[in-house]
Order: C-alpha cells, then structure tokens, then sequence
C-alpha cells in the first residue's frame, strides 16, 4: 500500500496538480461560504459539494467539464428538497434513498457525465442525511452549493487550468450492451439490492447514523465493471475505514473541534483524497475517514464510539454489496478482464501502424493519442485482474498467470513508448523492414483477438526506401513488441476450461 501511494508513477505530475488544486478550489469555496455568512451546517455542505465537483467530474474535454458542473446544480437541488422533505416520513424516505442510489448507477451508462451527475446526486441525498438538513435551511443551503461550485469552478477553470495544454484524455469504456446484457443497468440493480440490505441491517446498528451503510455500498461499485472487482473494492474499503478510524482517533478526538488545526488537517485530507484514488483506493478511504472525523468533531459530536460505528455501517455496506454482485446477475471477472484485454491489444496494433506511417513519411500520422489511450486501458485491465493478483488471493497458479500477463502488457506499453518517440524524431527516416516488422506485429494481433479458427494475414506494406540506420531503435521496439504478444498469446488464448480468471 505505501508503495503504490508514493512510488506510484505520476505522468505530467498530473495527480499532484490535481491534488493541489483541489485543496485550493475547496478552501476557496469554503471560505467564500463562510464569508457570506452561512452557518456552520451549508459551510460544510459547501465543501462537500466543491469537492464533488473537483473529484467527479472527468469529461475528456474542457468544455465538457465545463457543461456537467453547470449541470451539478440542477441535479443536486431537487435531490436536496426531496431528502429534506422526507425525514419525518422515514419509509419513503428510505424508498427514495434507493431509487436516487439505483438511478446514479444507471445514469453510468452515458459516459463520464452521467457518473458525475448521479454521484452528485446520490451524495447531496447522503449529506442531507448527515447534516439533518430541514426544509427551512434549504436556501442557505443552495447559496453554498451555488457559491462552492463558482468558486471551484474560478480555481479549476480560470486561475489553474493545466488540461487545456493537454490533449483530451481517453475514457476507456467496454462495449454497451442492451437491456441486462448492459453493465451498469446491472450494477444499478444490484447497487439497490445491496442498498436495501445495507439500510435495513444499518438501522439496526443505528438509527441516526444508518446512512453510513448505505453509502459504503454504493461506493463500493464505482469504477467496477465486474464482481471480482467490486468484492475487492469492498475489502479495500473496509481495510482504509480501519486505520482510518485508528488515525482519526489519535487525531481529531483530542482537537475537540478546534477551527484552526481542523481546517489544517482537512486540507491535508483533501489533498490524499485526490493524490491516491487512482493509485490506492485503501489510502483513499484512509483519507476520507480522517476527514469525516475532523467534520464530526467540527460539528461537536465527535466520540471513540462514533467511529467504531462508522467501521461497523462500513463492514454492513461492503458486506451487502459483496452479497449483491454474487447473487443478483452476477458480472463475470473473466469476460471483463478478456474484453479489457482485447481492447488494450488492438491499441497497441493502432499505435504501432501509426508510428509506422509516421516513419514512413506520413505528417498525419501521429501515435501519441493512442499511447495515452494505452495507459487508461492497461490501468483497467490491473483493477480487473486486481482480484487474482490481490495477496489474499489462495489462488496462485492463476495470480501468477494474471502477473504474467500485466508484465507482458506492460512490456508492450513500454515498447509501444519507444517506438513513439523514435517516430517523432525528425532524423529518424523509413526502412523497409520497418514495414515487415509491422506486418508480424499485426498477425500477432490478430492471432490474440481473433477467433481461433480465423486465418491470420500479414499485411505488408512496401516501403521504397532502402536500409536506414536511423530506423534501428524503431525496429529493436518493433521486434520486442512481437515477441510480448507472441508470449501474451499463451495466457490469454487458453481454453475455456482453465480461463484466465474465476467464471
């Protein structure tokens, strides 16, 4: 864990700029919130918005991101009249819980807007719960949900908007299906079948803090497509909550509420919220429960028993939700990780006939988009396999398998980088074994995603121009790609009968 958190690459310092920005965004919007006057309860509200609004929001270009955080009000609010209206009618209330639950699971189905704005939804009907949020302090309430997304919005769109100098990032996605044979649509029936268990066995613990399960389980299924993934994210949930309920103790406990040094600290969970969700979900969850901590202790009902039921409202929620995807239509892990895979591959064979036509003299041709796309598909063909390569995992034949075939993707992703800055290299010129070497990289490919019966063609294309030495670095990354997908052939063309992953 710690050395996925510290060690764990970071191109472009993208995840530190995010992190920082994000703290800045939020204290920003915090204090415009309490500049305006508005008391302690929307001040928070607020924040929790600003971040919201930092964190979820991912469209691939600025504008986009620009459009859904326009739209997070008009989501947020009738979600926020709704639970405020609700809370002296608790078996609507309830009802109302999940439908909003099931419908920002089923909203995933349209792209990174749609999990944004379902987030958003489901979190503004979660802290009205969490702050007791009235029908009379819904105005003020607005006006710091309308304050804290203006004022991150001027930090992440005005003062520092660093992905304008980017290029759009991919959004790696498997193919939709229709009706049940579609991902989310399942998922969102399981996330309300995992809900109504989680609220049920949550108000037996509590019937004040009985929210805490549900949200546990609906967190779980972000960002899984399969239910080996989600009972992993479960663990890992469960695991960050537990030190994170030991540090909050040490912490917050002993600051009684005191602004200063909690504000200090909440900054400093902020910023681990953002630096390790793409690395570490147990950190994460580490960061968020230190930092719920400090908001309970600001708020002047924070206990040792308070966290201890926290732990357990976390275990009911993973424990609904491990129970969701196991017995309510069920996502197979190994026709996700299969399709991840199929998909990381053909990207490679995009890249490499790109850098192939730029090598070739072509001043269209650029592999640079196809690299970054590459980098999204292999961080999902980790967390689809994370199952068998977790440490617990009994299963080694096949945890050493599953690395086998991270390690050889990872051999392509650094092949296919090479390749990519020798073609961008205005020395470098064409070859005509440039053209062969491409060739045998597409039959590999085809012999990987095609079907075993399908005949494999090489296709390749003549290049006139004789023997260069400045296309030698080309070709070493070439021939080192052929013999990744070559080795990669063995694990993932094996027969139903020993699959790759757990059906």
């Amino acid at each position: 864990m710690l050395k996925r958190m510290f060690v764990a690459a970071d191109p472009g310092r993208l995840r530190l700029r995010s992190a920082v920005r994000a703290v800045l965004g939020i204290g920003l919007a915090v204090a415009v919130c309490a500049l305006a006057g508005l008391a302690l309860p929307a001040v928070v509200t607020g924040g929790l918005a600003a971040l919201l609004a930092l964190f979820t929001v991912t469209d691939r270009t600025v504008r986009g991101q620009g459009v859904t955080t326009v739209l997070l009000p008009a989501v947020g609010f009738p979600v926020l009249a709704l639970a405020a209206g609700l809370h002296d009618h608790p078996v609507v209330r309830d009802l109302a819980f999940l439908a909003v639950a099931g419908a920002g699971v089923y909203a995933r189905r349209w792209g990174p807007r749609g999990h944004a704005l379902g987030t958003f939804g489901f979190m503004t009907f979660f802290v009205a719960q969490f702050l007791h949020t009235a029908p009379r302090q819904l105005p003020e309430v607005y006006a710091a949900v309308i304050l804290a997304v203006l004022a991150s919005s001027v930090v992440r769109f005005g003062v520092w908007c660093y992905e304008r100098r980017l290029p759009p990032a991919p959004a790696p996605a498997l193919p939709g299906g229709t009706g049940l044979d579609r991902v989310t649509t399942r998922q969102a029936v399981q996330v309300v079948a995992a809900g109504a268990f989680a609220l049920v066995i949550g108000q037996i613990l509590s019937g004040e803090r009985w929210y805490w399960a549900v949200g546990a389980a609906w967190w779980v299924f972000v960002n899984t497509a399969s239910r080996g993934e989600t009972l992993v994210r479960g663990f890992r949930r469960v695991l960050g909550t537990l030190i994170g309920i030991g540090a909050g103790g040490l912490v917050a406990v002993p600051l009684h509420g005191a602004v200063v040094p909690t504000a200090a600290l909440v900054a400093v969970c902020v910023f681990g919220i953002f630096y390790t969700a793409a690395v570490s979900y147990s950190w994460m969850m580490f960061a968020v429960t230190v930092l719920v901590s400090l908001l309970y202790g600001l708020l002047g009902f924070l206990e040792p028993a308070l966290l201890v039921l926290r732990l357990a409202e976390t275990a009911v929620g993973a424990l609904g939700a491990a129970l969701a995807v196991l017995i309510v239509l069920p996502v197979t892990t190994h026709a996700t990780t299969h399709a991840w895979i199929e998909q990381a591959v053909r990207c490679v064979h995009r890249c490499t006939a790109e850098a192939a036509a730029r090598l070739a003299g072509s001043q269209y041709a650029d592999p640079t988009p196809y690299v970054t796309e590459l980098e999204g598909l292999l961080g999902r063909v980790r967390l689809s396999l994370g199952p068998l390569m977790h440490p617990l995992s009994p299963l080694r034949a096949r945890k050493a398998r599953a690395r086998h075939v991270v390690a050889l993707l990872d051999d392509c992703a650094r092949e296919v980088r090479g390749l990519a800055a020798v073609a961008a290299d205005p020395l470098a010129s064409h070859d005509v074994r440039l053209a062969a070497a491409c060739g045998r990289v597409e039959a590999a490919v085809h012999a990987l995603v095609a079907p075993p019966s399908a005949p494999v063609a090489v296709r390749v294309v003549p290049v006139p121009q004789p023997h260069d030495p400045g296309a030698e670095a080309a070709l070493r990354h070439l021939h080192d790609l052929e013999r990744a997908l070559a080795e990669l052939a063995t694990p993932v063309r094996t027969p139903p009968r020993a699959p790759l992953v757990p059906a």
